[in-house]
């Protein structure tokens, strides 16, 4: 066996291979083993004519540079976790407004329990993403990201830090984009009911408002539900944006 190849393919792998496991779309739970591993595989025999792969000759040195490849992969992969996350943040909101959260289902992509509204918003955000055609410019992120990010021994820019935040507040806008009109409107029923418990302290506004909010509460549902991909679109070029910048703060 030629180890020098070996080396070449294992340095070629690592970048897709992590790309793959990590992104919400291609590595989901839902998605068999061997068709993420042969996606990794077909990227990076694609790859190959294209991007040159240094000499390692150490496996010290060999083990650096994977877990640098890895790392660049993975950034990659944050911007499409971070639009997915702020989706689901903004789900759990609106989950708990409505009394919700102890009706939980069993996300596909993850393969843990959520909320209904926050799984919904989530897959929207998932079909919104193949809609504009982001899987395309995720492939693209990754064959520039080889000009920008060569593979060999590199360093981390102090820039990490920075597009880290930029990427958490990319979530919590996007979270709260979504669920601000339903907390608004239960801000306003919380107000309407504590009015009127003052004018009629006798009402049992227990049993009468609950049911009242929760309808309410689906009707906001149902309009939010038509503007989730207009808002995730907003988002997701940014998202790429800062998971690009991560990327390359490995140089």
């Amino acid at each position: 066996m030629d180890v020098e190849l070996v080396a070449r393919a294992a340095l070629l792998l690592a970048r897709p291979g992590m790309l793959i496991a990590a992104a919400p779309v291609f590595g989901g739970r839902f998605a068999p083993p061997h068709v993420r591993v042969g996606l990794a595989l077909l990227l990076a025999v694609l790859l190959m004519p294209g991007v040159p792969v240094p000499v390692v000759t150490t496996a010290a040195g060999l083990g650096l540079v994977i877990a640098r490849e890895l790392a660049v992969g993975f950034a990659l992969a944050l911007g499409l976790h971070a639009l997915v996350a702020g989706a689901e943040l903004g789900g759990h909101l609106t989950s708990n407004q409505l009394m919700l959260s102890y009706g939980s289902v069993i996300d596909p992509q993850g393969g843990v329990r959520n909320t209904l509204i926050a799984t919904l918003y989530g897959n929207l955000t998932l079909l919104t993403f193949f809609v504009i055609n982001g899987h395309h410019t995720l492939v693209r992120g990754l064959m520039a990201s080889y000009a920008a990010v060569p593979i060999g021994a590199g360093g981390v820019d102090p820039s990490l830090a920075r597009s880290v935040m930029q990427l958490l507040g990319v979530v919590f806008e996007f979270g709260l984009r979504l669920g601000a009109p339903l907390i608004v409107v239960m801000l306003v029923l919380e107000l309407a009911t504590g009015l009127i418990s003052r004018a009629a302290p006798a009402m049992n506004l227990i049993v009468v408002a609950t049911p009242v909010k929760v309808v309410v509460g689906l009707l906001v549902v149902s309009m939010v539900v038509p503007l989730v991909p207009g808002v995730a679109t907003r988002f997701a070029s940014l998202a790429a944006e800062i998971g690009w910048q991560l990327a390359r703060a490995f140089r």
